[in-house]
């Protein structure tokens, strides 16, 4: 049986840490559940120590969801997990389809499966801002990676060994998640999708406001072009 590990980045989510990990040990008690608290200001830690679910790594200092992201993979992979899955403690990302995610890694079917919320129908309804974001997005990392992707920004993503050997070397640091997909398509990695059912956010409130929607695009739109032309040696497994 694989060895799952969920990985959730947390920066001031004392508002719905403690149901998000609550509804994960409920559903797949056998998945085990770090929490990156990310030098949050609130009770996000406290909440998480109390509850003692979950291992908590805290960060002395606020360093951004892709240093948060990055020391969860690290820890996966020198504990030998065979799937990482990044799961966000807003309770945006269902709980109740998280195993879709890890047997379709385990089946194979990917190195890195990603929940979208885009592939099938749904209820999900993104504002204007994130239709517009997503649609450009989308198209331009299809056309770095080679298409097939709905849901470039999805943060809900699983990923076996050699995807987690590649992300805990490399990871980027700001809005990370379409510039991720190039950097596994560099290392020679095959991404796919299944379709999930997000939920709106539970609690607190996005980092992605309309003002900084512009430079989201540009940011990223630039850093994926340097990670589609920096030399890559492929996976590598080790600490």
């Amino acid at each position: 049986m694989a060895r799952v590990l969920v990985i959730i980045p947390a920066y001031n989510e004392a508002e719905t840490i403690v149901q998000v990990i609550g509804k994960l040990h409920a559903r797949v008690p056998d998945y085990d559940v770090v929490v990156v608290d990310d030098g949050s200001t609130d009770a996000t830690a406290r909440l998480v120590a109390e509850q003692g679910i979950a291992k908590l790594l805290r960060l002395p200092f606020n360093v951004g969801i892709g240093g948060a992201m990055q020391t969860g993979y690290k820890y996966a992979l020198r504990r030998g997990y065979d799937i990482a899955i990044q799961c966000d403690a807003d309770g945006q990302h269902p709980v109740g389809e998280i195993t879709q995610l890890a047997d379709a890694v385990d089946a194979g079917k990917a190195d890195v499966i990603i929940g979208s919320r885009y592939v099938a129908d749904s209820d999900y309804t993104p504002s204007f801002t994130r239709r517009v974001g997503k649609s450009f997005l989308s198209r331009w990392i299809n056309l770095l990676v080679g298409g097939g992707i709905t849901d470039t920004t999805s943060g809900f993503r699983a990923m076996n060994r050699a995807a987690i050997a590649v992300v805990a070397r490399n990871y980027p640091e700001d809005y990370p998640e379409p510039e991720v997909l190039v950097i596994l398509h560099r290392a020679g990695l095959k991404t796919a999708e299944v379709p999930v059912n997000m939920l709106p956010r539970q609690g607190g409130a996005s980092s992605i406001r309309p003002g900084r929607a512009v430079y989201y695009m540009v940011k990223v739109t630039l850093a994926a072009c340097i990670h589609l032309f920096r030399p890559h040696n492929g996976p590598k497994q080790g600490g």
